[in-house]
């Protein structure tokens, strides 16, 4: 069985949530079982870039992963697109017997048994900005599917005040989970310049939201590789 793989590349660090800023290797998968409306890797979602998804083995995968970090552990993530759609189980067996550590993030639309193994799973329900209304039947077996994950966490990307109010309503649903809110980044063309100052703003924006609200659980963080190197890939 072969994985459908848009990119590996690292180590770089992890740009946001609950591990940002920690040396990382990622495997980003192609497919997506959504389509939101300001996604920001639509080269690992949209089927017209299919022919740029390589078909990889797992060890195929894990190979690539030991040489980019030179056989050091540290963080592996998968993303997407959705990798939830693939089976990773082999993968994270493989990883964690040489000491690496797995994340990965999903939006809790489709459940795998190999959640479990995972170090941190990162739940990302796709707030109403995004044109999808997140199944919560499906968003809870994810949660029971990762019982045994020992990190297990809530992002959620806020571009306006609908996103805001609906994630303090997710919040209080899952008051269990650490929250991490990180402003929308509304530049998704990566050959377009990310305006900083906009970046900067929304994200005062958002810090000044929480802390007038006195809404102290969540984490406001911002996308660090936007700050740092805007919309470029592979970074």
């Amino acid at each position: 069985m072969s994985l459908r793989i848009a990119e590996i590349f690292g180590p770089t660090i992890q740009g946001e949530g609950a591990l940002i800023g920690e040396p990382t290797v990622f495997v980003r998968t192609g497919g997506c079982d959504y389509r939101c409306s300001w996604c920001d890797s639509l080269h690992a979602v949209d089927s017209k870039f299919r022919d740029t998804w390589m078909p990889m083995t797992t060890r195929d995968v894990w190979a690539e992963v030991t040489h980019l970090s030179g056989g050091q552990p540290l963080t592996v993530s998968l993303s997407g697109g959705n990798p939830a759609i693939q089976d990773f189980a082999e993968l994270i067996a493989m990883g964690k017997e040489a000491g690496y550590r797995f994340a990965c993030e999903t939006q809790g639309s489709i459940n795998q048994a190999w959640f479990s193994k995972l170090d941190t799973l990162v739940l990302s329900p796709k707030p109403p900005s995004s044109g999808h209304k997140v199944d919560w039947l499906k968003f809870g077996s994810c949660l029971a599917a990762a019982k045994d994950c020992p990190n297990v966490v809530l992002k959620i990307v806020v571009f306006d005040e609908v996103d805001y109010d609906w994630a303090r309503v997710v919040a209080d649903r899952y008051p269990e989970l650490p929250l991490y809110l990180q402003p929308g980044n509304p530049t998704v063309d990566p050959e377009t310049p990310v305006d900083l100052t906009e970046t900067t703003a929304r994200l005062r924006w958002l810090i000044d939201k929480v802390t007038a609200d006195k809404w102290f659980a969540p984490r406001v963080l911002p996308q660090l590789h936007v700050l740092v190197w805007g919309n470029q890939r592979g970074v």
